[in-house]
């Protein structure tokens, strides 16, 4: 909106910090080629909007506010004469944002010294180009030198999950390894009872009973559920029991596998209706091998589909196959980063879910959202490991209002108040010296505020800590244009 023209006064000029080391000429040409003008209660300009003048605060109250979601939420309110917003990186020509990066209204009559963007550019490399070339330096060297730590952090990010995934996939691959050499023995064995069969040791009737129970079996053994160790103890014993009783060696050997495949002696007892005393020993050894078989088959197809779970919780972190911006359901980012950092977060710490699992999905970009996930949970479980390497990780979503909420809860030490500001400042960190860069937290504040144009906050005390997301559930214009200030 454009307010009212009023004189432009020299004087007045030389009163602000930003021009009291102006000489007269100089300020003539402000006072020349800008502007003093009045405005109403009500917004002077707004985010989004082509950045077309330099504003700078000669009586009034402002505020500044960034848009998140359907948000306006306010950054700075202020009096102070000679503070200024707009198009202040103006002499950065068309490298800078091309629009206002916020909005700002004024809350009572206000006036403000105006110049146009060109003319604040031009009169900034004519007066001061040796500064222009300082801030230019600076601009595009911490833009530069930002970009080349992001790209650092997420390497030694990259590194630890790498070494967890090996990890986690050595031991079902091994498993599996294990299971296929003892398989290949089991069939053997199976091939050498075959052998026995087919010398006619079993009559036809016999055969076919013992083949009907050896599909029952298998189909047991598909159905089994884990007990107790007393339990498992009390039936191993009554089955070894029962295999002593009629005189079959080694019972003490075959009755852990029976008992892990849920048979017992009423299964033995079926067994031993089918077929003589004779050739009693020989159907249980035989029925035992296909116990076994079934067994180390699930255990193979356990452990390949673990093998399988991982790298598709690996694809869906690194979202190599997907849309860098979609999207996405949170749920499947959250339940990928924690089970690529299960190794990391380990078996003393208990990870509880508290999901909505009636929230939508949100546009966002998975990788980076990942990345956010991967650095709160770091920090959480590098809290908890300082009281003992105990206590419990809570990850809760939840609908705030317009918003989503992602909450990693943790019963470490928590925060100390006196750097609660200071946590998401770049290269701020508790850490010993070579155990933390100080970028997690920033990286993900840059991530969740300047690209998702949502908030992340701290609530913390000691057994309580928690770090709250907050994310729009509609599409946000993407901004990433330094906020206006003073």
């Amino acid at each position: 909106m454009s307010g009212r023209p009023m004189a432009c006064d020299r004087a007045e000029l030389k009163t602000l910090f930003l021009f009291e080391k102006l000489d007269d000429e100089q300020l003539a040409r402000l006072c020349r080629e800008g502007r003093v003008e009045e405005f109403d209660p009500g917004p002077v300009y707004t985010e989004g909007e082509p950045a077309t003048c330099f504003f700078v605060l000669l009586k009034g109250t402002v505020v500044l506010s960034r848009r998140v979601g359907a948000d306006d939420v306010e950054v700075n309110r202020t009096s102070q004469r000679g503070v200024y917003a707009g198009a202040f990186q103006a002499y950065l020509g068309d490298r800078a944002a091309a629009s206002y990066s916020g909005s700002m209204r004024v809350t009572e009559t206000s006036r403000f010294f105006v110049l146009p963007s060109e003319t604040f550019a031009s009169i900034m490399r004519d007066w001061f180009p040796m500064a222009v070339h300082l801030l230019e330096g600076l601009f595009f060297g911490s833009k530069n030198t930002q970009q080349v730590i992001n790209q650092r952090e997420r390497l030694l990010a990259l590194g630890s999950l790498s070494a967890g995934l090996t990890h986690e996939l050595n031991n079902p691959a091994a498993a599996a390894v294990r299971a296929t050499s003892a398989l290949r023995e089991r069939v053997a064995g199976m091939r050498h009872k075959l052998g026995v069969i087919a010398a006619g040791r079993y009559e036809p009737d016999t055969l076919l009973t013992l083949v009907e129970i050896q599909e029952r079996t298998a189909e047991q053994v598909a159905k089994a559920t884990p007990v107790s160790p007393l339990e498992a103890s009390d039936r191993e014993d009554a089955i070894t029991d029962w295999l002593d009783d009629r005189g079959i060696d080694g019972g003490w050997q075959l009755a852990p596998t029976f008992v892990q495949a849920g048979l017992d002696t009423d299964w033995l007892d079926q067994v031993a209706a089918a077929v003589d005393e004779r050739t009693l020993e020989g159907a249980v050894r035989w029925l035992n091998y296909t116990v076994e078989t079934e067994l180390l088959m699930n255990e193979i197809e356990d452990s390949t589909t673990r093998v399988s779970t991982l790298v598709n919780a690996a694809r869906q972190y690194s979202q190599l196959d997907r849309a860098p911006y979609r999207t996405a359901d949170v749920h499947e980012l959250l339940d990928s980063t924690l089970m690529m950092l299960s190794g990391k977060i380990g078996k003393r710490i208990t990870v509880v879910k508290d999901y909505d699992r009636s929230v939508p999905n949100i546009p966002a970009y998975p990788g980076e959202l990942n990345q956010v996930w991967t650095n709160l949970i770091d920090n959480a479980v590098s809290a908890m490991n300082d009281v003992g390497g105990e206590g419990t990780l809570t990850v809760r979503t939840a609908l705030d209002h317009d918003q989503l909420l992602v909450e990693f809860r943790d019963t470490g030490p928590g925060v100390p108040e006196e750097i609660r500001d200071r946590i998401f400042d770049p290269f701020f960190t508790t850490k010993p010296v070579g155990q933390g860069t100080g970028l997690g937290l920033d990286i993900s504040w840059r991530i969740v505020v300047n690209k998702h144009h949502g908030s992340l906050s701290v609530r913390s005390e000691p057994g309580d800590t928690r770090f709250q997301v907050r994310l729009p559930l509609t599409a946000v214009e993407s901004e990433t244009g330094p906020e206006a200030s003073s």
